[in-house]
């Protein structure tokens, strides 16, 4: 591989991956399996490790994924919440084990379930429970003590009175899960995709009521910090947690031999079923501490433990039909209707098909018994067809000849793969339109949902975007369901979410190759609705993660009248057309900073987000670009990068006063 290639392809990867960490850890709504993130992961390792200049600032591979989210207090780990490093093959347990001995020959390791849960920390002063945090990146997390305490495993006070600080997994039962969606589809709201995204959302609730309601439940696995004299192994360890009140891993057996410790992580494969929560894999840890200190750790994860990772679920089932969906850009998507089975925690009838060349590279037809798994635990896919149980009368599936909403003609997009109906005034796109405009992504209109909007529609009271914005209260009071209070709570979410801020309304308008990242940099970039109409290609595609694809999605959805018109009507309703920037000051304007090791007077987030309201940049790693290295404790080898390269290097009193000479202006 060339290093441009090899440049390119980092580029991409690292791109993505932060992507879909932020859809992980941040949004609880992952899009594509663990198996894939960790093939991705895997090849941007190899990538890097080859070209190591071409390694990014923001490179996931040297992190743990997650950030603090808004709502919650930041909480910095004294001990910073680990990964672990992945195995998906016994051959990669066999050279973990090689290289265990090779410092440790007599190790034998402890083998425990990997829970599919969300991983906190629980600090105890005096055997009470003071503090709970979630791991966030690992070094700073959510301060979340107070929906923790609603988990009603989690001990209030220990049987001795011990500072010790634990970690744990907190999860959903199955049993938890099924009440949960339950009473969700009663009352018409969307429902959880899977127990791992019900837990998430459940400790990230605001109101600690509604976590107590859920159901949660924690193993604890492992002591971070105690006071007094620690256990001399991890099977000790648990055996103390569970004199303490813990509620720990409930299977953790220890071998000495590799071979032994495989067939129990098959054991646990084999028993996934029966258990009523979910697992991802095991875990494998060097049992005694002793040899734990002699392997050490990475900055993300320690040497003596890895983890092995199950392959998706997946389960066999009848295709009785395939139906077409038409997306707000015009895309037919067919889907599988299919016999319904249980699949990660929920029953599936439904699964994507993504293309006509999907169907037809699998050769998926109508009748066919396939084998259906949910990409990221999330979207259930056909993956392959079981060709020995195919009816002997079965017939290759064909994609429509024109648009099964409004007849119109079909056209093929740039990449020759899917199809798109060319009728503007299609109802289906017409309605897939609103429904991402009213999103909770775009301008968030609460109660705006299918269903209301799809009465809306046929009614004939709304016909484009700007038109939710001239509705009336006795308009809205006679349709099915939505009496005059109701009536008048999504007016007032429909005005107020003229508020929403430049880049949310250009996300809304639904551009094709625009999200919410992308339209924030054209909104900070650009500064208002019209200089982004007005932008050429060349000058878009110039910035950060833009190409001449996603450059040109933008110049021709504004080169059409009734888009531009459509933007004069919203803008006439009142909505916000100026982008007003995040930073409050033009102080660090140009200046790039790197924070090495821990603050004393403020938290990294904090540090963080001064520099940004100052206008300046935070980067992850020191190179000839960075203007500042901000020492804290515990600097690494950061420092000695910013002492190779010349970088100013500064302390955290400096940085203060510099931040401080703002507030006297």
């Amino acid at each position: 591989m060339t290093e441009e290639k090899a440049k390119k392809e980092i580029e991409a990867l690292t791109r993505e991956i932060n992507g879909h960490i932020r859809h992980y850890y941040l949004e609880d709504a992952p899009v594509i399996s663990d198996y894939d993130y960790d093939m991705m992961m895997r090849r941007l390792a190899e990538l890097e490790a080859r070209f190591p200049a071409l390694r990014l600032p923001d490179s996931p591979t040297g992190r743990v994924g997650g950030a603090a989210a808004e709502g919650f207090a930041a909480f910095r780990h004294e001990v910073p919440l680990l990964s672990l490093q992945d195995a998906f093959s016994y051959d990669e347990l066999i050279a973990f084990d090689e290289r265990v001995k090779k410092l440790c020959p007599h190790a034998s390791y402890a083998v425990e379930l990997k829970i599919d849960g969300l991983s906190v920390a629980l600090t105890y002063e005096k055997g009470v429970f003071v503090r709970g945090a979630t791991r966030g990146d690992g070094q700073v997390g959510e301060d979340v003590t107070r929906n923790l305490a609603t988990v009603g495993s989690i001990p209030r006070r220990l049987k001795e009175p011990v500072d010790i600080v634990v970690r744990g997994e907190v999860y959903m039962p199955r049993s938890s899960f099924e009440k949960l969606n339950r009473q969700y589809e009663q009352a018409g709201k969307k429902t959880f995709a899977n127990p791992r995204n019900a837990a998430a959302g459940s400790l990230r609730q605001l109101d600690s009521s509604v976590t107590a309601e859920r159901g949660l439940d924690i193993f604890v696995f492992n002591i971070q910090q105690m006071k007094g004299v620690m256990p001399e192994s991890h099977a000790e360890s648990l055996d103390y947690l569970k004199s303490l009140g813990f509620k720990v891993s409930p299977f953790y057996r220890r071998y000495a031999d590799i071979t032994e410790a495989f067939a129990e992580v098959e054991r646990f494969h084999g028993m996934r079923e029966e258990l009523d929560f979910d697992i991802d894999g095991a875990v494998l840890k060097v049992d005694r501490f002793a040899d734990r200190a002699l392997l050490g750790e990475t900055a993300k994860a320690p040497r003596w433990a890895i983890a092995y990772k199950y392959p998706p679920e997946q389960k066999e089932t009848l295709l009785k039909n395939i139906t077409v969906q038409i997306g707000r850009t015009g895309v037919l998507t067919p889907n599988a209707e299919l016999e319904p089975v249980r699949l990660a925690g929920t029953t599936v009838s439904r699964a994507t098909l993504h293309n006509r060349k999907y169907i037809r590279d699998l050769d998926i037809r109508v009748g066919d018994t396939v084998v259906v798994q949910k990409a990221g635990d999330i979207i259930p896919e056909v993956v392959r067809v079981v060709a020995e149980k195919r009816p002997a009368d079965s017939r290759p599936y064909e994609m429509p000849a024109v648009c099964p909403v409004c007849g119109g003609g079909l056209v093929p997009d740039e990449s020759g793969i899917a199809l798109r109906c060319g009728n503007a005034e299609c109802p289906a796109k017409i309605r897939r339109r609103l429904e991402h405009f009213c999103s909770k992504g775009a301008m968030d209109i609460e109660g705006l949902g299918p269903a209301i909007l799809e009465q809306l529609l046929e009614s004939g009271l709304i016909r484009e975007i700007d038109d939710l914005y001239s509705l009336k209260k006795e308009q809205l009071s006679e349709l099915e369901g939505l009496g005059e209070k109701s009536a008048a709570n999504l007016l007032a979410a429909v005005e107020s979410s003229k508020d929403a801020p430049l880049d949310r309304v250009l996300y809304a308008l639904g551009i094709r190759n625009i999200g919410a990242r992308a339209a924030e940099l054209l909104a900070g970039h650009f500064g208002s609705i019209d200089a982004v109409m007005n932008a050429g290609a060349e000058e878009i595609a110039a910035l950060e993660d833009f190409g001449d694809i996603t450059a040109e999605s933008v110049v021709s959805f504004f080169a059409e009248e009734k888009n531009r018109s459509l933007v004069s009507r919203l803008r006439r309703a009142g909505l916000q057309m100026a982008y007003q920037k995040k930073k409050t000051s033009d102080l660090l304007d140009g200046k790039t900073f790197v924070l090495s090791g821990g603050l004393d007077r403020m938290t990294r987030d904090e540090a963080t987000a001064a520099i940004l309201r100052l206008g300046g940049r935070v980067s992850g790693s020191v190179s000839g670009k960075t203007s500042y290295l901000i020492l804290g404790d515990k600097p690494g080898s950061k420092l000695k990068k910013a002492q190779e390269l010349g970088v100013p290097v500064i302390e955290e009193e400096e940085f203060l006063k510099m931040i401080e000479a703002e507030g006297e202006k």
